[in-house]
């Protein structure tokens, strides 16, 4: 049976990105999760038990994961729960997995910003199939012969292929805003 579970936490450690002997991608890293309650005898916020969880992600979200993550961040994460006890030697202890389904940036302690990533579809190409029919190569492995066409991966354009428009004020409209008009919420 499938655990699937819903966390809130921090990244605790800097993921990492490898790429495994059969040649599958995956990124891991450490989730801290505590709970805090309201002590109403104290009037205070107490932290309770924190919660450690290793983080695994595969193939494309693992690449994601790599590079939108770091150390600190606050993120809320899906996925499937493992749990797992090991021995080693004489000790023993339980392995807590979550495999991701999906994760992002927790929007409660800050704000964040979205970019998709598509192939860039070289000039020649214009007027053939968009990004999003040609097949899914992985960005990881070196580029082929067969896979010249289509070798700039992380390239964040829109379905035009024209930079990406900004609703963010140019700076010369950011310095004639009030300093409460710069706050994001």
């Amino acid at each position: 049976m499938t655990d699937i579970v819903t966390l809130a936490g921090v990244v605790a450690t800097k993921p990492e990105n490898v790429r495994t002997s059969t040649g599958l991608t995956v990124a891991n890293f450490r989730l801290a999760s505590s709970q805090r309650r309201f002590d109403r005898a104290t009037s205070t916020w107490v932290e309770g038990e924190t919660n450690w969880y290793t983080v695994n992600a595969y193939r494309w979200m693992a690449n994601n994961v790599a590079n939108s993550l770091e150390i600190g961040n606050h993120v809320v994460l899906t996925g499937r729960l493992r749990v797992r006890n090991w021995t080693s030697g004489d000790k023993r202890g339980t392995a807590v997995e979550v495999d991701i389904d999906s994760i992002g940036h927790d929007l409660a302690f800050g704000v964040s910003h979205f970019t998709r990533l598509k192939a860039a579809v070289p000039a020649e190409q214009q007027g053939a199939p968009t990004g999003d029919e040609l097949p899914e190569l992985d960005p990881l492995l070196a580029p082929s012969h067969d896979q010249s066409a289509n070798d700039v991966w992380s390239t964040p354009v829109t379905a035009t292929g024209l930079p990406r428009e900004t609703d963010e004020p140019t700076e010369a409209e950011s310095e004639d805003m009030s300093d409460t008009e710069k706050v994001p919420f």
